[in-house]
């Protein structure tokens, strides 16, 4: 989602629940695994499938069962005949798996349009960007003192760390849960990053009070929906919204997930899977997953299951699990509804502080947590195709606009918000977890051979998060049926990746 864009701001980004033993592989007699399902089809689903192809190989059937579209919570609107996005819409340059997808499908990044970002709030425009690098740099220093600098030191360090998992995966490294993943990345620093406020670790950074409030909190606000509460970890990923260095797909970014699923030879199933259950046979552990299509209901035996969609009840997956045992306990937290409204209009400067339009220079504006203010942002958006003549519309003119609030607008916020407008087109989204209403990081390991691909977004939610819990599950999975321990959770990788070269 479209981050805030600063000078000097630059980021990338306990508990397991007994659910079973996932300690022992099916097979004993080192045959591949004949079938295996993806449930999801969103980004972590199309590429655990994609993953799971290059490492099990060409014989492996993939099923990939998906209830709503391809894509997921990356997904356009139309308006006029053009499409937005209405979900995930920005990449990080620094998000390797997104680029090798691109790269390895032959997709185009989206011509950018640039646009300058201000802080709203609720009375008047704080702070702003000009057409002076260091004209914003000096009022940045003036403002908020070096705040900006410790903010970005940590960033850097951060970065630093989290790039490893690269050159982990690339050697073929698995992790059996979240916890062990950032504990190779950033030892128990970055797991305590999970537990402990962003604005805790902010303010031992020396970072000021104003500076969270006012700079760190809208960002927060329009790429969570949340404050600055949220796990320091979260906030790191929430902060790679808010630098220049962003992209997109040109056509919508959900083409990768449909692309990734071809790349893969994956059959695509539309179908609502409502459970999963162990069956012991001849063959080992299977599992039967029981499905609903628009056709009927119909059931599947799997070697492999990997579920890429939220589990918790606040989601309403439908899926059941049956006949475990011990039997699973329903995984704790909530998911934080965020709604996307694309508005065709004006839109109302005045309400800004801008009574003339033709002098309103922003192309979006955060907001802070302020009581009363019933919007997280709202931004002129560009379509998913950008032509080499198009240009962003005046405020002045009718332009397109997202929307992020917390609940539905009603008519009389649309109109404190726009003038006018011609077309309102509602999304509502499950979009990301509630912070903070669950303790640890759900389990990786279900049960021998399931798995479950989303609890890395409860240490932070963004589209090369999901890829790279896609390519850790398959490489995990693969290292599992083949008795590889020695590839599973191994300390101390960058001496031991450094001895093997």
């Amino acid at each position: 989602m479209k981050g805030f864009q600063l000078p000097l701001i630059a980021v990338v980004l306990a508990a397991y629940w007994a659910v079973g033993n996932p300690e022992t592989p099916a097979q004993e007699d080192g045959t591949p695994p004949s079938r295996i399902a993806v449930v999801g089809a969103g980004i972590g689903g199309s590429a655990t499938a994609h993953f799971l192809r290059q490492h099990f190989g060409p014989e492996v059937q993939v099923d990939v069962f998906e209830k709503g579209e391809v894509g997921g919570r990356l997904a356009t609107v139309t308006v006029n005949h053009n499409e937005y996005e209405s979900g995930g819409s920005i990449i990080h340059s620094l998000n390797l798996h997104m680029q090798e997808f691109v790269k390895q499908l032959g997709l185009k990044y989206r011509r950018n349009v640039a646009g300058k970002t201000a802080v709203f709030n609720g009375e008047e425009v704080i702070l702003e960007e000009t057409d002076w690098y260091l004209l914003d740099l000096f009022r940045l220093w003036w403002r908020y003192g070096i705040s900006f600098i410790r903010l970005q030191m940590w960033v850097e360090e951060i970065m630093e760390k989290f790039m490893r998992i690269y050159k982990y995966q690339a050697h073929g490294y698995a992790f059996s849960s979240v916890e062990e993943l950032l504990d190779s990345l950033g030892g128990s620093g970055f797991i305590n990053m999970t537990r402990r406020p962003l604005s805790d670790s902010l303010l031992e950074l020396g970072v000021s009070q104003r500076f969270i409030d006012e700079v760190i909190a809208p960002v927060m606000r329009v790429n969570y929906g949340q404050n600055v509460s949220i796990p320091a970890f979260v906030g790191a990923v929430s902060l790679a919204g808010a630098q220049n260095n962003l992209w997109a797909v040109e056509g919508g970014n959900k083409h990768v997930c449909s692309g990734l699923l071809k790349m893969a030879n994956a059959n695509l199933l539309k179908a609502q899977v409502t459970s999963v259950s162990p069956v012991h046979s001849g063959e080992g552990l299977q599992y039967q997953l029981n499905f609903t299509t628009a056709s009927g209901a119909g059931s599947e035996l799997y070697n492999i299951v990997v579920l890429a969609t939220p589990l918790q009840a606040s989601v309403g997956s439908g899926l059941q699990f049956q006949d475990f045992a011990p039997p699973f306990d329903e995984l704790p937290g909530d998911y934080h509804g965020t709604v996307a409204t694309i508005v065709h209009g004006y839109l109302n400067t005045s309400f800004f502080g801008f009574p003339d339009p033709r002098l309103f220079p922003f192309a979006s504006v955060l907001t802070t947590e302020t009581p009363g203010l019933f919007f997280n942002s709202v931004a002129s958006v560009c379509p998913v195709n950008v032509s080499a003549g198009f240009r962003r519309k005046q405020p002045q003119e009718a332009g397109v606009y997202k929307v992020f609030s917390p609940q539905s607008l009603d008519k009389s916020q649309l109109k404190t918000l726009f003038r006018s407008y011609y077309s309102a087109q509602v999304t509502e989204w499950q979009a990301y977890p509630q912070y903070g209403s669950s303790q640890g990081l759900p389990p990786v390991e279900l049960h021998p051979n399931l798995y479950y691909l989303n609890g890395i977004e409860w240490a932070g939610s963004a589209m090369e998060m999901s890829s790279v819990a896609a390519k850790n599950i398959a490489l995990l999975a693969y290292h599992r049926w083949n008795k590889q321990t020695d590839m599973v959770d191994q300390k101390d990788l960058m001496h031991r990746i450094k001895t093997e070269l």
